[in-house]
């Protein structure tokens, strides 16, 4: 199947997934009814995964999955394979195709799709997996009046979901994309899309986050340990795949429902349990990481968010080298120390924060002058434009910090990418071209007329530490010259146009005894 045939079929599934999910919701709005869908995809998925699986485990044994089950023997073993290799068991009675027979035979009931997921999250008690599936489908509440106030009208919902995503042909032989993987990443773009303000908690757009990616992975094939101390659901720590081989994923996540959605999306885009450790909780508050350091981080934390900023921070290793911790209705720079203690010695941060933290007074400015002055991690400075994300339309600004500047420790590069983009219908778009152009720079570290700026140290000192972009990068447009010997003589061609119709006017006047209201001397 060629590139574009390829293309094609995902578009095609992106618009039957969509227009699914808004026939579905019902009463609910997107973002409450995306916990449904997002859910039986999920399961779909560890079917489906389940299935090839026991075809290529039984092959030489010439027997079916049905038919091993029902053999004491047999069933023992499958089990323990299946919980070694994938971690989970569905059994043969609860996989997705025999829940399809179901709905077309009208015998679905939603409390046998509670026991099928009942029996799934039991087989992982007591195995190492445990931690990674426990609670994943807390929030597809199957009980909820929400989807009906009777078990029939939830199972004719839950129905629907089941019969659409069957009708759906998420196979797409001999390619080497994960059009099940991206279908997934798609909906929860989308979601974000109808969410407001919401939809920061769980997602980054795709450009904003193929640039961070693309930035962490400079120059590095493989990455032994990656992380994101605010992942929502993942999206950024998997861009990271595209880029390099990460063998091992760490994130922290403080909303309870995105953090099942993070570890769905891990194990969903083909992240073996035992590679990714995904933590529920404030990730300032309790750092989960504990003494754990990476090679790569990024990181979309909520912008100008509130935290405690209390005195026992200052015993807390992260923040006490600084002198003095970030606002307590200003956590962005907490995030930023954060990063920065959990980089390994030759570690990579690329974060996305708002412009304030370049310049502000105070607190941030201490810690952002101890960053530069004393650990002198700060890379590069770049500024993107404005209305790129769900539910705030404020440009925003990229940090990149390195433990090892690799014979850049005497400058900082400021990069003014603000006037790049392509106009969208709620948000902007930063394209493909507008992010190789940033990226081009970032590697090529010159000077670039109204573009680009590498500042000295001493330029920076002379600065008073303030980084705000446009003292760096000077991107005044001159004004074009006027020539005021051809505006004079526009205003002598006008006032000759004027008084020609003012005689011409003048006459109706008097005839009607009306006072002419113009002056005759232009």
């Amino acid at each position: 199947m060629d590139n574009n045939s390829i293309q094609q079929h995902q578009k095609e599934l992106s618009t039957k997934l969509w227009a699914m999910a808004n026939a579905l919701r019902g009463n609910m709005e997107a973002y409450e009814f995306k916990n449904y869908i997002l859910g039986m995809i999920f399961y779909y998925y560890l079917s489906d995964r389940t299935e090839k699986y026991m075809v290529n485990l039984l092959k030489d044994d010439n027997i079916s999955y049905e038919d091993a089950w029902k053999d004491d023997d047999y069933r023992e073993a499958v089990v323990e394979e299946s919980l070694r290799d994938l971690g989970y068991v569905v059994e043969p009675q609860y996989l997705f195709r025999n829940l399809v027979k179901m709905v077309e035979n009208r015998s679905f009931d939603i409390e046998f799709l509670q026991k099928a997921i009942n029996s799934l999250m039991e087989s992982t008690i007591g195995r190492d997996s445990q931690d990674d599936f426990e609670g994943l489908f807390s929030d597809m509440q199957l009980d909820s009046t929400r989807l009906g106030h009777t078990v029939k009208d939830r199972s004719t919902v839950m129905s629907k979901i089941i019969a659409s995503l069957d009708e759906i042909n998420f196979g797409v032989e001999d390619t080497k994309i994960d059009v099940l993987g991206n279908a997934y990443e798609y909906l929860i773009g989308q979601f974000a899309a109808t969410a407001g303000k919401k939809a920061g908690e769980f997602y980054t757009p795709a450009g904003p986050a193929e640039l961070l990616c693309r930035l962490a992975c400079l120059g590095l094939e493989n990455i032994k340990s990656a992380a994101d101390p605010t992942c929502g659901s993942g999206s950024l720590l998997l861009h990271l795949k595209k880029y390099a081989n990460v063998r091992l994923y760490y994130g922290q996540e403080l909303t309870s429902t995105t953090y099942n959605l993070a570890r769905m999306n891990m194990i969903l885009r083909g992240i073996p349990y035992r590679n990714f450790s995904i933590y529920n909780g404030d990730t300032l508050e309790h750092d989960y990481f504990g003494e754990e350091k990476f090679r790569v981080q990024v990181a979309n934390p909520p912008y100008s968010a509130n935290w405690p900023a209390d005195q026992k921070f200052m015993e807390d290793d992260r923040f006490n080298q600084y002198g003095k911790l970030a606002p307590k209705s200003k956590a962005d720079f907490a995030f930023v120390q954060h990063m920065v203690y959990h980089m390994d010695e030759d570690g990579r941060a690329v974060v996305l924060l708002p412009h304030g933290v370049l310049f502000r007074g105070g607190a941030e400015e201490t810690i952002r002058k101890y960053l530069i002055e004393n650990l002198n991690v700060l890379d590069a400075v770049i500024g993107l434009p404005a209305n790129l994300f769900f539910g705030t339309g404020i440009p925003v600004c990229v940090l990149v910090l390195k433990k090892e500047r690799n014979g850049n420790r005497g400058n900082i590069l400021f990069i003014d990418a603000s006037k790049d983009f392509e106009s969208g219908k709620n948000q902007n778009i930063l394209r493909e071209c507008d992010i190789d152009k940033i990226v081009s720079t970032y590697e090529k570290r010159e000077d670039a007329p109204k573009y680009a700026h590498v500042a000295t140290m001493e330029e920076i000192a002379e600065n008073g530490f303030n980084l705000n972009i446009p003292r760096y990068v000077d991107t005044f447009e001159k004004e074009p010259e006027i020539d005021l010997a051809a505006v004079a003589q526009e205003i002598r061609t006008l006032q000759s146009e004027i008084k020609t119709i003012n005689a011409e006017l003048k006459p109706y006047f008097d005839e009607l005894g009306l006072d002419f209201p113009f002056d005759m001397e232009v």
